[in-house]
């Protein structure tokens, strides 16, 4: 009995490898996202903690150039919050062209895994017609034959 072997295996193996690299790119994608959103909470985190500074110096005799220093400490911070806030939607952004690279990539492997898997049906089939025509010959030589 004969092996099926299947003439665009390497095309197969190589769409496996493509999907696997784009899952990988999708990785790495969401990890960029992830530490990009964590940084802007943190600056979020920090700008909430300056202005309770700053409200509580407000509160009690501080000098001016101090409640200066505060707020002009705030507005950078309000600065790399927005800088921040862009950064995220690039990584999301990202994200979303990873995910739809990540899905033509698994559809192209479909596609070539299907179009094996119809190979090996009609190489299974070819193969039962061979076996069946061979058993109908073998009946047919010995309903020839004479029987002492």
């Amino acid at each position: 009995m004969a092996a099926f072997r299947y003439t665009f295996q390497r095309v197969v193996d190589l769409k496996g490898s493509e999907k696997t690299q784009a899952e990988w790119g999708l990785s790495t994608a969401i990890g960029a996202l992830t530490a990009e959103e964590l940084s802007l909470e943190l600056l979020r985190a920090k700008k909430q903690e300056w202005e309770e500074k700053l409200h509580d110096a407000t509160r009690i005799a501080v000098p001016l150039s101090e409640l200066q220093v505060i707020q002009q400490y705030l507005n950078y911070l309000v600065t790399c919050i927005s800088s921040k806030l862009n950064d995220v939607i690039h990584a999301q952004k990202a994200v979303e062209q990873s995910r739809l690279e990540l899905s033509g990539k698994m559809k192209d492997e479909k596609v070539w895994l299907k179009a094996k898997d119809h190979a090996r049906d009609r190489f299974q089939y070819a193969l039962q017609i061979k076996e069946q025509n061979e058993l109908d010959e073998l009946a047919s030589v010995r309903f020839m034959i004479p029987t002492p």
